[in-house]
């Protein structure tokens, strides 16, 4: 059988009908893209190496359909049909998955090395029947999927209905489309899930890494919309909408999104790490994405790209594959996550006859309901406006300054940029392993994860001799959560780990005398026991946690760290903070002399 595709794209009253050539290439660049013929890519969850991010690599290939024929049919044309699946069963049981969560949780989140992490397993079956029979089902028996698709590459077909747009182009608007937050229909009351802390947690921390993508890809960042709901079959999710004008190259968009929290987690660069500890194999498309490459009428390009999830892959002998992930946070529990990975693989199994129909796992809730509206509403009222409003340049008197940001492997650096070019600086983020000759008036020492303490770590070692550098000569600098610890470090403070992760937490903290509500993404914290410390860069002012000491922020001659993230969706006052505490940096400058 010859390569083809199947689309049914959200509201639409057709099945897309997509055949052509296949072809293999070795990079999203690689990708064929002319104005003559649409491209169908299937794009594997390795490709993340392009990035140059850890992968349990299993060189599953990156394969194209050049688009030649293109015709619609009636959704009524691909009823359900007959299929038969035996022998399941997921390839991780119950009790090993669990483990794992429990493991992730206490020393990955536990020990600062990110916010969340999505950890996947599979249901592996048996199918005898026609693929597009499945998709048929799928057609008819799932609701509010973004795309529901059936892809056959002549080696694999691949049948899915994903909730999820991971990135679409179009008249030259970026959008994404971060969704978490999972309400199982007859778990309860939806309004419970609405404030339910680790839902709303898990929802904004992909927020956060989302708008930390649309910062590299948009010119002015993403305008988040929303929250909304979106509700399929077995279950309800929270979602966002991200917006942006951009200009970037279709590939490259797709390169500098790879791939969504929702299936990595945050940062994602290390959430890669930590995947490939605790997966140990490879996750062949899922998580990867199906992008639909193209050109408009004007000879724009365009993209349309859902994320592969909720997507069963069958091989040509009938061997069944149905990856399903769950999101760990701070408050995740492994019987809550195992229960979230067999609800996922709901919607598909009972599109295969493996899993009851929608109609016994629960009524679905009503949700255009008032009560429902105002928890929506809620969840954006102490928000970061900045990224939710139409922003103008604010008159400060940092315009015509300079700015350097170190990423230590965290793209909150990307979200940063954004904000200080707001207020007038001449900014640029550079990774820590490529850093040079610093010729700017402000040096960001920015966040990242890992321990601030580990002597052996050669990014700490490389932050502290960077920090010493600049302080020895006198040059403004800036600690932003990692950057702030190491700072905090040199001045000789104590660095300890928090008893529970702090990530994803917005706090209303008393910051040098005025009340800041701020987003705190940290598993480690400084200590002190005073308001003021001396030390060999002269007298410095903390902001710390009366209870606990917990230093929040410090500021001497000419530097300043913050323990939390100005630029994150969860400080409302993040703008107002950079305001206050960079003008006093500059004016106290009293070398210009340069170091690298």
């Amino acid at each position: 059988m010859q390569p083809y595709a199947l689309l049914h794209r959200d509201g639409a009253d057709h099945v897309e009908v997509l055949t052509g050539d296949l072809r293999t290439v070795a990079t999203l660049a690689d990708i064929p893209l002319s104005r003559d013929q649409d491209t169908l890519a299937l794009i594997p969850f390795r490709q993340i190496t392009e990035r140059g991010f850890d992968c349990a690599d299993d060189e599953a290939p990156l394969e194209c359909l050049v688009i030649t024929g293109r015709t619609t049919k009636p959704v009524s044309a691909y009823p359900p049909g007959d299929v038969t699946v035996t022998g399941g069963g997921f390839d991780i049981s119950d009790d090993a998955y669990a483990e794992i969560v429990d493991t992730v949780l206490r020393d990955e989140i536990g020990h600062g090395e990110g916010s969340n992490f999505v950890i996947h397993r599979v249901y592996e079956a048996t199918m005898t029947g026609e693929p597009e029979a499945a998709f048929g089902r799928l057609l008819h028996g799932e609701q509010g999927a973004y795309w529901t698709f059936l892809v056959h590459t002549g080696t694999r077909t691949l049948v899915g209905a994903s909730p999820e747009r991971h990135v679409s182009v179009t008249d030259g608007l970026t959008m994404m489309n971060p969704i978490s937050g999972t309400f199982r229909h007859g778990s309860g009351e939806i309004l419970d899930f609405l404030r339910d802390p680790k839902e709303v947690e898990e929802l904004l921390m992909v927020l956060d890494e989302e708008l930390k993508m649309m910062a590299v890809v948009a010119e002015e960042g993403g305008q988040v919309v929303g929250p909304y709901l979106k509700q399929m079959a077995h279950l309800t999710h929270t979602e966002y909408l991200l917006a942006g004008r951009g200009s970037l190259d279709v590939r490259e968009v797709l390169r500098e999104t790879m791939f969504a929290p929702t299936v990595t987690g945050s940062p994602i660069e290390n959430a890669c790490r930590v995947i490939a500890r605790h997966e140990r194999r490879g996750r062949g498309y899922y998580g990867g994405v199906l992008a639909l490459l193209g050109h408009d009428e004007a000879g724009r390009q365009t993209l349309d790209a859902p994320i592969l999830i909720r997507t069963a892959e069958i091989s040509p002998a009938g061997a069944l594959r149905v990856p399903v992930g769950a999101t760990l946070v701070r408050h995740s529990t492994p019987a809550g996550e195992v229960a979230e990975t067999h609800t996922k693989a709901a919607g598909i199994l009972a599109a295969l006859g493996v899993r009851p129909p929608a109609s016994s796992s629960g009524t679905p809730p009503a949700t255009d309901t008032a009560d429902v509206r105002r928890e929506l509403a809620a969840r954006n009222t102490d928000l970061a406006r900045f990224w939710l409003d139409e922003r103008a340049p604010a008159a400060t008197t940092l315009a015509g300054r300079s700015a350097v940001i170190v990423d230590a492997e965290d793209t909150f650096t990307a979200m940063l940029a954004h904000q200080l070019r707001s207020l007038g600086l001449d900014v640029s983020v550079t990774p820590y392993l490529s850093m040079g000759l610093i010729e700017a008036d402000l040096v960001i020492a920015g966040p990242g994860p890992g321990d601030p303490g580990n002597p052996h770590d050669p990014k700490m070692s490389y932050l502290r001799g960077l920090l010493t550098g600049l302080l020895a000569a006198g040059r403004p600098v800036l600690g932003v959560c990692l950057g702030h610890q190491i700072l905090s470090g040199l001045l000789g403070l104590p660095l300890e780990r928090r008893d529970a992760p702090y990530q994803g937490v917005a706090e209303d903290i008393d910051l040098f005398g005025t009340r800041r509500l701020v987003g705190f993404y940290s598993s480690f914290t400084a200590r002190s026991t005073e308001d003021r410390l001396h030390t060999p860069y002269g007298p410095v002012e903390i902001a710390r946690d009366p209870a606990d000491g917990s230093v929040h922020a410090l500021r001497g001659t000419g530097f300043a760290g913050v323990q939390f993230h100005p630029e994150s969706v969860l400080s409302r006052d993040g703008v107002a903070v950079l305001t206050d505490l960079l003008p006093p940096l500059f004016a106290s400058v009293v070398s210009s002399a340069r170091t690298g």
